[in-house]
């Protein structure tokens, strides 16, 4: 049985009893007018803008679902290819899907049916929060509220979880690209200095924050790019204060978001949720004070899970041990 978090910008596949087996970008590299396949994960990452006229390296995720459906099931067939490699009673294992609680019935056909094309016994759909409240140790089984943040890649879900089912959602197509986006954009306006996706990751990670919180919180960093006004290389310093300035507008509305949930729920699961707090999980989850962002804005206690990365995957996987999700997500997966 086999877990697949197929994210905006990374591939994450569980094997049961294996762990976690696969943390790939997902990114492909074609011959270009062709399927031919030159590589996929990171060997195609690192082709990202140093590919020859013959080659191109693409992302096929778009904002949590299938932009180009071919090199998407042709990016999957080779990343389950290498984690069941010479293990025959994996063949034609049962796969679950996680996907972002906002999508559309086209969308969820088009993953069952990547799926079913490389291979897959039988497909299954789980919701992203469910995924990663089970990865993160809730039991969502309880009669009670739990609210899952899951800031991916493509998209931020937020939702109040309860008895095993989500009670009040909603999916943002604004997480970790968009703000890659904000960064290049706050550069090129602020600087005249253009860069690339490479580099604004970058900045985010190293020196990113949603929120000052101190004066050792401004921290700098040098980057290079392309200067648009004379149109060669550039060096400039950008600081911890350039990054929340950029961000600003998308942690807003993100934050508008959350209120909104808050305000759709029942005021019993609320009361449940300000007992238990937030969980927040998905890569984007680590930006540097975000926690402590959200808390401010809510009044709620905001905790970022156990390794936030892996949680869905991982909650993903175990999901296809548990009777009542399995339910849900077969009853899904049967309407396609």
């Amino acid at each position: 049985m086999i877990g697949v978090d197929l994210g905006t910008t990374h591939v994450r596949i569980h094997v049961k009893g294996k762990g976690v087996m696969l943390r790939e970008p997902a990114v492909i590299a074609v011959v270009k007018g062709t399927m031919d396949v030159k590589a996929v994960g990171r060997e195609a990452y690192d082709m990202l803008g140093r590919t020859p006229g013959n080659i191109t390296a693409v992302k096929p995720m778009a904002d949590g679902v299938i932009a180009d459906y071919t090199l998407t099931e042709k990016m999957l067939q080779a990343f389950i290819r290498k984690v069941v490699s010479g293990a025959s009673r994996f063949l034609r294992p049962n796969i679950m899907v996680c996907i972002p609680s906002g999508i559309t019935e086209v969308e969820k056909r088009a993953v069952v049916q990547a799926v079913n094309e490389i291979g897959g016994r039988k497909a299954y759909l789980i919701e992203e929060p469910i995924a990663g409240a089970i990865g993160a140790g809730i039991d969502i089984a309880e009669p009670v509220g739990s609210m899952i943040i899951d800031v991916g890649g493509g998209t931020t879900d937020i939702a109040v979880i309860s008895l095993g089912g989500i009670v009040v959602s909603e999916s943002l197509r604004i997480a970790g690209n968009t703000f890659d986006q904000d960064i290049i954009r706050y550069v090129r306006n602020q600087q005249n200095l253009l860069i690339g996706d490479r580099t604004a990751e970058e900045i985010k990670r190293k020196i990113g924050a949603a929120i000052l919180l101190s004066e050792q919180d401004n921290q700098t960093m040098e980057i290079r790019g392309r200067d648009l006004i004379d149109g060669m290389p550039k060096t400039v310093v950008v600081n911890t204060e350039d990054a929340v300035a950029a961000l600003k507008d998308s942690l807003n509305k993100i934050a508008a978001g959350v209120r909104r949930v808050l305000e759709k729920a029942p005021p019993e699961l609320i009361s449940d949720v300000i007992e238990r707090g937030i969980v927040m999980t998905g890569g984007g989850a680590q930006l540097r004070n975000l926690d402590t962002y959200l808390t401010k804005i809510t009044s709620i206690p905001v905790a970022i899970a156990d390794d936030p990365e892996d949680c869905v995957v991982i909650g993903t996987s175990r999901a296809l041990d548990m009777t009542h999700v399995l339910q849900d997500a077969a009853a899904t997966s049967r309407r396609f």
